[in-house]
């Protein structure tokens, strides 16, 4: 069936919580509101105000009841009403949800995943419009999952809340309205395996989240003129798919990162290293990275255009290299 981003989560968490009464969802505005992006939509008619749980503007203190109620055997979603809000909760998700485990010998799990969107909306200008996975990605402990398509949203949060490890699933705030088909049955999708969504023998594309689609968009435009991409979702950038990235740098020889956070210390530097000291020899010439520029998100729509990746950037990236 063809349905949104958004109603591929929406099924996903309630085919969750009907599956297994320890799954709760608890944020801001999830309830009565049925969430900012309207994702927990229908959720507090079927599951009631004591599995769905509105708070206060307390990214910390929800985000550490649900660290508490994970410890103690439910399996809480939290969903932040962005992830930039979510930097107000850094301590408790990098402190405790990241290091449970370790610091109490196994003992203790947090089987929990906290969602949410993130990147650039429209005009939402800097302190709304921020890439922060490699934050994330930076911390020992934490899975982190970014899909791109409705297909993998679904499937991959359904794996993320029966997971036994704090999952950071971050969702593009542009993709909610985007469409795919989906389904009918019940399926999950693996954690730390990306997907090849366009096979081609002259150069690899990276991307993930919506930049994912900017990838197939430039391939497709690449290949009228006769270069033939391979694009590489990477779905899930921790634990990253380093075999199908090699085996695709084997078949191409070249590779683009495509990310919409900033470059310096971004995903794609460690994408890059990743690449280099495990198949530098499959290499025919040096890695490309398309990023976002390096300044706080403008407010203004033709300066906040020029601050994120486009078309015209991966494809002149990928000719760079050929």
């Amino acid at each position: 069936m063809l349905i949104t981003y958004r109603e591929a989560l929406n099924q996903a968490m309630r085919e969750e919580m009907q599956r297994d009464p320890r799954v709760f969802l608890i944020g801001e505005e999830v309830g009565y509101y049925q969430g900012a992006f309207k994702v927990s939509k229908g959720f507090v008619e079927e599951f009631g105000a004591e599995r769905v749980l509105d708070t206060p503007i307390t990214e910390a203190g929800f985000t550490g009841l649900a660290i508490g109620a994970a410890m103690a055997g439910l399996r809480p979603i939290v969903e932040l009403m962005t992830f930039n809000f979510g930097i107000l909760a850094l301590d408790q998700i990098v402190n405790n949800a990241a290091k449970v485990r370790y610091m109490s010998g196994g003992q203790l799990s947090v089987p929990m995943v906290i969602r949410g969107p993130g990147s650039a909306a429209h005009q939402l200008a800097a302190q709304h419009s921020q890439s922060l996975e490699a934050w994330f990605c930076h911390v020992p402990g934490l899975k982190v999952v970014a899909p791109a398509t409705p297909y993998d949203a679904k499937g991959l949060l359904k794996s993320a809340i029966r997971d036994d490890n704090p999952v950071i699933f971050m969702e593009a705030q542009l993709l909610y309205g985007t469409k795919g088909e989906v389904p009918d049955h019940d399926y999950t999708l693996p954690i730390g395996r990306a997907a090849v969504t366009r096979t081609g023998g002259d150069v690899t594309i990276v991307a993930y989240s919506k930049m994912a689609l900017l990838a197939l968009e430039a391939a497709d435009a690449l290949s009228k003129e006769g270069i033939e991409a391979e694009v590489i979702d990477l779905r899930t950038l921790k634990p990253l798919d380093t075999d199908m990235l090699l085996a695709s740098v084997k078949k191409t020889g070249r590779v683009v990162i495509v990310e919409e956070g900033w470059k310096f210390c971004g995903l794609g530097a460690q994408i890059a290293e990743t690449i280099y000291s495990e198949g530098f020899d499959f290499l025919d010439g040096p890695i490309g990275r398309v990023a976002g520029e390096e300044v706080p998100m403008p407010y203004t729509r033709p300066l906040e255009d020029l601050a994120i990746p486009d078309l015209a950037r991966v494809m002149s990236a990928v000719k760079h290299l050929l």
